[in-house]
This record gives C-alpha cells, sequence and structure tokens, in this order.
C-alpha cells in the first residue's frame, strides 16, 4: 500500500432546505346540481382537490367553484396549482370549508363568486363568509403551522367604488380586495394573478384577464383617496381593476397593489414577501437546532447561514440591505476577566436555557408607484 501521511475521504453531504410555494391557491366555493338530483351528499363536501387544468375543473366542479379555478388558471402568468373545496350548497359551512384549508399548503384563499355586501360581510352571529376567511387567513398565518402563512382575495359588488365596507376585522394586512365592473369573479382573477408573480413583484399595472369596463377618475379618487406626490400613495385598502389609454394595445390591469389595511403592511408584493423570507430562513436555520453550539465560531456560523439566503436578495434587488445582530455574540467576543456580573450571567442563562435571540433588519427594495416629471421648457 502507498504510504500517506494524510489520507482523506470525501463524504458527500448536502443539505437542500425546503422550498417553499408562492402561488398556490385555494378556492371554497358551490357547484350546480342538476335539476331534481338528490341533496348533496356530506360525504363529497370539505374534500379538496387539487385542479392543474381549468377544463377538468369545468368538469369537475361545475357552477361557482370549477369556474372560478378556470378563470384563476387562465390569468397570464398564472398559477401552477388551485385546490377547490367544495361546501353544501343549499346551506354552505365556510368555517368548515377553511378549516380544511388551513392544512393546505397555499398561499392565496378565494371565496368563489362571494362579493362583499351587507350579508358576506357582516360581524354579528353568524358572521358573514367573507369575516370568516378574513379570520381565517389572519389566524392560520399567526398562530399555524410553519410555513402556512396565507392571504385571502376578495371583490366588491360589480359597479361599487365605496371602500367603507372594509372595516374592522375585514380591514386586515392579510386581505386583499379589488373593485371591478365585471360579470365575471374578479377575487379569482386577481387571485390567479397574484399566483402569478414571485412574491416581491409589485401588482400595479399587472394584466388581469377579465372582461371590466374602466371606472372613472371620480370613482378611483373615492376608492383611493386624495394624494399628492409628497405624501405619495394614498389608499384605502382596496384595488381596483383599470385601463389606462397610455398602454399600447389596451387590456385590463390591476390598479394598485394595496393590502385590506394601507395603515401596516400597506402592500401585498411586501407582505408576500415578509412570508417567503420568514419560511426560507427557517428552513435555513433548521438545521443549526441541535447541532450548533453557543460559542463564538457557533453563533458565527449561525450568521453565516442567514447571510446565505439574504446576500442574494440583495444581488437580485429585492433588498436594499439587511444587517444581523446577535447581542450574545458581542459578549462572547469579549475578554472574559471585562465582563460585569451582570453580562457573565447573560452568557450562562444562554448556556443553561440554550436559546439564543437574533435580531435581523431588512431593508427592503419596493417598487416605484408614483413618477412625478417635471418639464421646462426655455
Amino acid at each position: 500500500m502507498t504510504v500517506r501521511y494524510v489520507r482523506v475521504k470525501p463524504v458527500v453531504n448536502l443539505f437542500a432546505p425546503a422550498v417553499r410555494a408562492y402561488g398556490n391557491i385555494a378556492v371554497v366555493g358551490t357547484i350546480e346540481l342538476p335539476e331534481k338530483s338528490p341533496p348533496t351528499d356530506p360525504a363529497q363536501v370539505n374534500i379538496p382537490l387539487d385542479f392543474t387544468d381549468p377544463h377538468e375543473a369545468r368538469r369537475r366542479a361545475p357552477g361557482d367553484l370549477g369556474t372560478a379555478v378556470a378563470l384563476a388558471f387562465e390569468q397570464s402568468p398564472g398559477p401552477t396549482l388551485v385546490t377547490a373545496v367544495r361546501v353544501d350548497e343549499e346551506d354552505p359551512d365556510w368555517q368548515a370549508a377553511l378549516d380544511v384549508v388551513a392544512g393546505l399548503d397555499v398561499q392565496l384563499v378565494v371565496l368563489a363568486n362571494t362579493p362583499l355586501d351587507a350579508t358576506t360581510g357582516h360581524v354579528e352571529a353568524p358572521e358573514g363568509a367573507l369575516v370568516t376567511l378574513a379570520k381565517h387567513v389572519a389566524s392560520v398565518s399567526e398562530t399555524g403551522a410553519e410555513g402556512k402563512q396565507r392571504m385571502g382575495v376578495a371583490m366588491l359588488p360589480k359597479d361599487s367604488s365605496d371602500p367603507t365596507p372594509v372595516t374592522g376585522t375585514l380591514a386586515h394586512e392579510r386581505m386583499v380586495y379589488i373593485a371591478h365592473r365585471s360579470d365575471q369573479d374578479a377575487a379569482a382573477a386577481v387571485a390567479g394573478t397574484i399566483a402569478g408573480h414571485q412574491p416581491h413583484i409589485s401588482l400595479l399595472l399587472k394584466p388581469v384577464n377579465i372582461t371590466s369596463p374602466p371606472f372613472t377618475q371620480a370613482q378611483i379618487g373615492d376608492l383611493n383617496g386624495p394624494e399628492t406626490f409628497e405624501s405619495g400613495p394614498a389608499g384605502r385598502g382596496v384595488n381596483w381593476l383599470t385601463s389606462p389609454s397610455i398602454i399600447p394595445g389596451g387590456g385590463v390591469y390591476m390598479g394598485e397593489g394595496y393590502t385590506g389595511n394601507p395603515g401596516t403592511t400597506k402592500y401585498i408584493d411586501a407582505m408576500r414577501t415578509i412570508d417567503d423570507l420568514n419560511f426560507r430562513l427557517n428552513a435555513q436555520l433548521i438545521r443549526t437546532i441541535g447541532n450548533v453550539r453557543i460559542s463564538r465560531s457557533g453563533l458565527r456560523a449561525l450568521i453565516a447561514r442567514l447571510e446565505a439566503i439574504l446576500a442574494p436578495e440583495v444581488q437580485n434587488d429585492v433588498l436594499n440591505g439587511f444587517e444581523v445582530f446577535v447581542p450574545l455574540l458581542t459578549l462572547l467576543d469579549r475578554d472574559p476577566a471585562t465582563l460585569t456580573a451582570a453580562e457573565a450571567e447573560q452568557i450562562h442563562d444562554a448556556e443553561v436555557r440554550r436559546m439564543v435571540q437574533v435580531m435581523v433588519a431588512i431593508h427592503y427594495a419596493g417598487a416605484m408607484h408614483r413618477l412625478s416629471l417635471t418639464m421646462k421648457f426655455d
């Protein structure tokens, strides 16, 4: 045997973090039963059906449910997977259906052909369908399983330019509302449009494959509220469909990209990016649990894992920058003889409790939504 003073045996053990989809949709709704058909079989409701083909959705779920699924698929770009959940036609139990949806890997939820009116939006018991949806996306995103964060999409009644119904429970940053003048399911169409774009892409002026005559400027003013260049986009929690004459070829586009609560996370893309980064950071860091030591080298390895996710986002112009701060590392970097009793106790507590605090500040590079151009002729 050849003499080798150092023998190296490479072992490949690559780790691929879990990947989160960003455009899966769940649609909850009713189907049309043939005349003189027997009552709905309870075994047929609240059963998730995955679709990748709009024609199959119309065939297997005729009526509001299949039409909404198909309309979501007709967007360009659109979703790759839509899950349909049927509710009873006579007495729809929206809560039971959404309880099923809570366990699905979806990022957008729609109630088929359900405009925000006095019935769907009321908050008294039994609460309206869209109030139930708003509570669902909020609770699952905040307290549900990891990776289940989601947003709901709903529409105002046809021709309505009144944003005032979006209030209370309905005015949530995880809801998206659309004003339209269409006979089609605008919520399903907009959900398909959102699903087709990566999380950080602004939804402003993205095409929506739907027939909807434009609103007047006065109606858009009612929906959006007054704004100036100094104040920036206003927003009252409701988007609208528009057809700008300066876009060649015409078409229907998203008039804005607001969430249902512009006072918090104002834009859809910001909310979706938060969810996406949250999942990817967790997926990357899960390998540190039980393995990385609470030491100087261990915490630096932890920071490197975070940077491996965030640095490419800076290069791709999704983020302007980020900062990672581990308070315990600043103590470990110091000479132990210079530590106060309280600081030494902090290190001891972290080692005993096996818990480390990490703070990450992310500077999101939002897309431009307004442009002021001054032309001076001499």
